[in-house]
């Protein structure tokens, strides 16, 4: 019997190997993007369910120069627009990155950008109470339990806060202001007394949305800010000789300003150029203040329709202004910055102008350039700018910083998780602000271009920009989250598509998204809404991963076909991951030239492409890319000339 199974088994034919399953891995195949629902839709639009938290503030606080501290309280409304019923809240104390305890300290050395130079501060809370107002009745209130974990506490609330519902609560605090604080606030020491520079001042809600629920992110330096809109009304109280400059309309100008000072701004706000609201030779003179008995003053703001505010105070502003649109254009500086600095508010003026005519209107009622120690930072509409060296250097941070106020004020994205849709799509609307104020200046033109960052590719250091600013290397985020995705927008205008394309649906993007809070997929969406194409390859190559460009020319041939017609087929191939079209130049051996373009679906059947044409003259020369339009990392293989074609 085994040897009739034996010889039974040798009689069977050999199988067929079984074929090796495959899945789709082209660059091409479609983003795997998150379900469209009724809350953010295919097209990268809101849905008609669509919703976000309401927060207003209501803020008192008094600036002691003496002790350097901040004291005082803020009363927090909080709306819940959710389909959720909130139990507790959660909420942002940015100033215990300075803790010694603070994750934050023990990422970054002492002497780090986002550190405060060795500065032990926090805000300390003295009560957390739920505020209830009744008809006719003095407001009750209940002390609320908190638990603070670093950067972020939890607020439980007494009452379960339903759908629609509404919540108001008060916090008692203080903190000392750090001289350095993580390049976002701080303070500087002139002969006239300290300059303040105040941020991230007051405990701020987290952001509770359908995407994530609860973002509740530690704040740990790198990484900035995700916050609600709504009104904010505050109250800073500071020494009788300081000026005060605020996010929002000043409502006590006769309490804090001089009739003349009233007066100049009046003018400023229809002027095309400059005026001096306190002059230079004005600065520190008991006339610049109101006369009073007091030795305090209570500056008065009021901010709507924003996702957060800042100010700055100093005894020795100079302050000058003027008006575009309705929109009252300041510059706050002291004395020292003034040989570089009295045509910041032309600079300032320019960069709103600039940006409500080629993207978005701006939205608010002032633009504030201030001049002190912290380097560069945005908060709507305010900036703080450093640099006193030159008017160039002062251009590049303040159209910078005001930028922002369309990436991130205006358009809400997550900067902590997603900082390339602010600094990278703010770094790529500078291009054209600064070439429009620097025409003359050629260097320019070559911001936004592929080859500089083809060098930087090259070197195999990118990191993907999709990932979190708190994980990207320290010394590589000026790459990965501004340079990158400027260029990558570059890319997109001038080389992939075209601006007639490009313009209205970058436009359409942040008019969808105005005063909203989109994720990376919305952009995505929009923008393929817009433009009309499937950018997938794109989006992944660029943001999603470090995939790069590389073109190739490999050979020549020529041949007669049936008819007798010679044709040349150009092989080309695509050894980088990140397929483009292919930009064609070819030279005949009488010195002339003809160009072509060739559509990125060339690359859909793979890395290997042949062109077949028939031309009317012999070639001598096909170059890939020869204007360098795309940041292709290896450009020894973009040449062929007949030298290579091998001997018959």
């Amino acid at each position: 019997m085994l040897v009739l199974l034996v010889l039974t088994a040798l009689q069977q034919p050999a199988l067929q190997s079984l074929p090796v399953a495959r899945s789709d891995t082209s660059p091409f195949r479609r983003l795997q993007l998150s379900t469209p629902t009724l809350i953010r839709e295919g097209s990268g639009s809101p849905g008609p369910r669509y919703w976000q938290q309401r927060v207003d503030y209501t803020i008192a606080v008094t600036l002691d120069t003496a002790a350097h501290t901040i004291a005082g309280r803020e009363t927090i409304r909080y709306t819940n627009h959710s389909p959720d019923t909130l139990r507790y809240l959660w909420m942002q104390l940015d100033q215990n990155l300075f803790r010694d305890d603070s994750r934050g300290a023990v990422l970054n050395p002492p002497d780090a950008r986002f550190a405060a130079r060795g500065f032990k501060g926090g805000f300390v809370l003295d009560r957390v109470e739920a505020v209830r107002q009744s008809t006719g009745k003095a407001a009750t209130r209940t002390a609320l339990r908190t638990f603070e974990n670093g950067t972020i506490m939890r607020v439980e609330l007494d009452r379960p806060l339903p759908p629609g519902g509404v919540t108001s609560f008060e916090i008692g605090y203080s903190f000392q202001v750090p001289e350095h604080g993580a390049d976002r606030m701080g303070r500087e020491q002139f002969p006239q007394g300290w300059l303040y520079e105040i941020a991230q001042w007051y405990p701020r809600m987290a952001v509770y949305d359908d995407v994530r629920g609860w973002n509740s992110e530690q704040y740990l330096g790198q990484g900035e800010f995700y916050l609600e809109y709504g009104d904010i009304d505050f109250a800073i109280t500071v020494p009788r000789g300081f000026i005060v400059a605020g996010t929002g309309r000043l409502t006590n100008p006769l309490e804090v300003l001089t009739a003349a000072q009233r007066a100049r701004l009046a003018q400023a706000l229809g002027s095309d150029s400059t005026v001096a609201i306190i002059a230079k030779n004005e600065v520190g003179q008991a006339a610049t203040r109101p006369a009073g008995p007091s030795p305090t003053m209570t500056w008065r703001f009021s901010a709507k329709n924003v996702r957060d505010v800042a100010w700055a105070a100093a005894p020795n502003f100079i302050w000058d202004a003027s008006g575009w649109n309705g929109i009252l254009m300041q510059s706050f500086y002291p004395p020292v910055a003034d040989s570089i600095w009295r045509e910041s508010t032309k600079m300032v003026r320019h960069s709103i102008k600039h940006y409500s005519e080629k993207w978005f209107q701006y939205p608010y009622p002032t633009a504030i350039n201030v001049n002190g120690p912290v380097g560069g930072m945005e908060y709507p509409m305010m900036v703080f700018c450093a640099n006193r060296r030159s008017r160039e250097g002062l251009f590049g941070v303040t159209t910078h910083e005001l930028g922002h106020q369309w990436f991130p004020m205006v358009v809400g994205n997550n900067e902590r998780l997603y900082a390339w849709m602010d600094e990278g799509f703010n770094t790529f609307i500078n291009i054209y602000s600064a070439r429009a104020y620097f025409p003359e200046q050629q260097g320019l033109r070559g911001r936004g271009q592929a080859e500089s960052w083809a060098q930087f590719a090259a070197t195999g250091r990118d990191e993907p920009g999709i990932t979190p600013a708190d994980r990207v290397t320290p010394d590589l985020l000026g790459a990965v989250a501004y340079s990158k995705p400027a260029t990558g927008l570059y890319l997109l205008r001038h080389a992939i598509l075209d601006s007639t394309r490009f313009d209205p649906a970058f436009r359409e993007y942040i008019r969808r998204w105005a005063f909203k809070h989109p994720t990376p997929a919305d952009f995505f969406r929009s923008m393929e809404d817009g433009v009309g194409e499937d950018l997938s390859y794109f989006w992944r190559g660029w943001f999603l991963r470090t995939d790069v460009v590389d073109q190739a020319v490999d050979s020549v041939r020529t041949q007669r076909d049936s008819s007798g017609t010679t044709l040349t087929t150009i092989f080309l191939s695509s050894p980088g991951g990140l397929p483009m079209p292919v930009d064609l130049r070819v030279t005949f051996t009488d010195g002339s030239t003809e160009n072509a373009r060739l559509p990125v679906e060339v690359w859909f059947e793979g890395s290997h492409f042949r062109y077949v044409r028939a031309f009317a003259k012999d070639l001598v020369k096909v170059e890939v890319d020869p204007d360098k339009n795309f940041p292709d990392i290896r450009r020894g293989n973009n040449i062929w000339t007949k030298s290579q074609a091998p001997s018959p």
